[in-house]
């Protein structure tokens, strides 16, 4: 394993892996329902990111199927965590709003205040219209009484329009302050915020996923121990020996060069960094295409 990338792979797993515990613990309602939905989100968040690493020294048969189950996983983590984007939002634009000052009226209604505004308008009236044949100082001061009793009723009627129109603008503070401001910004073009919020989640949740796996795939590559074979021959070492024989035997050059070429390969796929394929063993000893025919029908 490669340090470097599986530093970056395990902390993109290690994140992933929360933002599935959040997103589980957020939509469970009993204890044992989030255990599970963590689970769940868990193992299908460690699957997408090593399914492409795993599969990839197999063959063709595994590699679809695995394609298919990481296609499936990364699905079910997107969803999972463009979960817990939007509840994250949600909860950040409440306590925006929370920090909105809040504007309480202590004043009567508008509709009050007009209903007893019309019945001193009425008497008024009524007092207005009252004739004295000599001077009625009682007439009199009922008017004046009256005229600032409507007075009073006005000034309490505009005090109230204005703690309502604070209360218009408190309330519109604190809607706008419950939307991201991107997001606000981007329903200028006529999006709906709930769209963007979500295409935002899973943007997010999707980029982190891709470095997660395209992390492991560079940090679980397999190493190679030996250096490709430059076509040179390899000449035998054969040690002095004090042995009589009747009759030594040549060992063919040729012959000993294959059969070495042979062990290589098979110790390099047996170790699983090489795959049994005429193209994969050209490439790693360097030799012809003949040559590598040979070798493969030799280990088949």
């Amino acid at each position: 394993m490669r340090a470097q990338p599986a530093l970056l792979a395990g902390a993109a797993t290690v994140t992933a892996a929360c933002l599935s515990v959040m997103a589980g613990w957020q939509r469970g309602g009993f204890v044992i329902e989030r255990v599970l939905w963590i689970a769940v989100g868990v193992v299908l968040v460690v699957a997408a990111h090593l399914l492409p690493a795993l599969i990839r020294s197999h063959g063709w048969r595994i590699r679809i199927v695995g394609a298919l189950l990481w296609i499936c996983c990364m699905a079910a983590t997107c969803y999972g965590h463009a979960v817990f984007f939007l509840l994250a939002q949600k909860h950040a634009g409440e306590v925006r709003a929370a920090a909105v000052p809040a504007v309480v009226t202590t004043g009567r209604s508008l509709a009050v205040i007009a209903a007893d505004r019309a019945t001193l308008v009425s008497r008024l009236a009524r007092v207005t219209e009252r004739r004295c044949a000599e001077p009625c100082p009682n007439l009199r001061i009922e008017r004046v009484t009256l005229a600032a009793k409507l007075d009073a009723i006005d000034a309490e009627a505009a005090q109230e329009k204005r703690q309502e129109a604070a209360q218009d603008r408190a309330d519109a503070a604190r809607a706008a302050a419950v939307t991201d401001p991107v997001t606000g910004t981007l329903t200028a073009f006529s999006i709906p915020s709930g769209r963007v919020d979500l295409i935002a989640g899973l943007a997010f949740a999707a980029v982190l996923e891709a470095v997660a796996c395209f992390c492991w795939l560079l940090a679980l590559r397999p190493v190679e121990l030996f250096k490709p074979n430059t076509g040179a021959t390899v000449t035998p070492v054969m040690e002095p020996s004090n042995a009589v024989t009747d009759a030594p035997i040549e060992a063919d050059p040729v012959v000993i060069e294959t059969q070495d070429d042979v062990t290589r390969v098979l110790d390099e796929i047996a170790a699983g960094r090489l795959r049994a394929t005429v193209t994969e063993i050209r490439k790693y000893l360097g030799c012809s295409q003949t040559r590598a025919v040979a070798i493969r029908k030799q280990i088949a």
